[in-house]
């Protein structure tokens, strides 16, 4: 009986690492989305380009240039 509280224990702490590394590692990826958008708008778009379109392009450009 104490293997199997100590088995749920675990199970449950592992569960939670998870969980807080998932959240986490949302938060990074979010952050750094929206400062490599920022980035793109400001200084590798052209007028009237949306963010989308100018990494788009520029995955293109890059593509093109290997």
């Amino acid at each position: 009986m104490a293997k199997s509280k100590i088995v749920r224990a675990n199970a449950q702490i592992a569960d939670k690492v998870v969980h807080t590394f998932g959240m986490i590692e949302n938060s990074v990826v979010g952050g750094y989305t929206k400062i490599e958008d920022a980035f793109v708008d400001c200084y590798l778009s052209r007028p009237g380009e949306s963010v989308a379109e100018a990494k788009q392009r520029l995955k293109q450009e890059k593509t093109a240039a290997e």
